[in-house]
């Protein structure tokens, strides 16, 4: 097994020449955010803001008092935070299919909207999404017994899109998505802990990324992508 030092000088090794690229690719999911947070903002909150203004002026006038009040429908809330999760997933997953690529020599270069999108492609976006709301589920179970055992499980379920990705490509027949999940589950036994301790080795990189006020993210999150592909690559040659 390799150590953290050396997964991450594969990853940097991956990203030279490419990190313009990688920028770009990453800028992409980031500039779609920002844009829904606008659209969001434009077609909810505002309106939101007006009628809720309409209707304390109708009831001072009506009843000389207000006697509504605003409903903050968190029904609706925790299905925007659902949805969110999924599409930062698509995201996230189809850019470290990339890396992993990259790594193994199956891809030379980064083509940044293609790759940034290619989570959302046929015929894999499906599996992404299964495996994510079946993880979802899993791991909510485990923290209604304490927050831990669900930190625990989701190290558990981490590499099910990677395994999800390779039997998909080597076999050309899409695996159960239950199996992904039970194999990434195998394939952590053993290894949660290397992972996490991988994880902390970017704290310091995250504070000099909110320094920027985030800009440094651009650059920090290819890195940590690239990087857990390539724990991913070292972990399936082993195993």
């Amino acid at each position: 097994m390799k150590t953290n030092a050396q997964l991450k000088q594969e990853a940097k090794e991956v990203l030279a020449g490419r990190w313009k690229d990688a920028v770009l690719m990453n800028l992409i999911p980031a500039a779609i955010q920002i844009l829904a947070i606008l659209v969001i903002f434009l077609v909810i909150a505002i309106p939101a803001f007006f009628l809720w203004n309409t209707n304390t002026v109708q009831n001072v006038i009506q009843n000389g008092e207000v006697t509504q009040n605003i409903d903050l429908n968190l029904g609706s809330q925790g299905g925007s935070g659902l949805f969110g999760g999924i599409i930062g997933t698509f995201f996230a997953v189809g850019i470290s299919w990339t890396f992993l690529d990259l790594l193994r020599g199956s891809k030379t270069s980064i083509t940044p909207l293609k790759d940034a999108l290619r989570g959302f492609q046929a015929p894999y976006g499906i599996g992404i999404l299964v495996i994510y709301l079946l993880s979802s589920i899993f791991t909510f179970f485990w923290s209604l017994l304490f927050v831990i055992p669900g930190i625990i499980k989701s190290y558990s379920y981490s590499q099910a899109y990677f395994i999800y990705y390779d039997e998909y490509r080597q076999t050309g027949v899409p695996p159960r998505y239950l199996d992904s999940i039970t194999k990434s589950r195998r394939l952590m036994d053993g290894n949660k802990g290397r992972l996490f301790l991988l994880d902390l080795s970017f704290i310091g990189w995250h504070f000099v990324a909110l320094l920027t006020l985030g800009i440094g993210y651009l650059w920090l999150m290819p890195y940590i992508s690239a990087t857990k592909a390539a724990f991913y690559a070292d972990l399936a040659q082993n195993n």
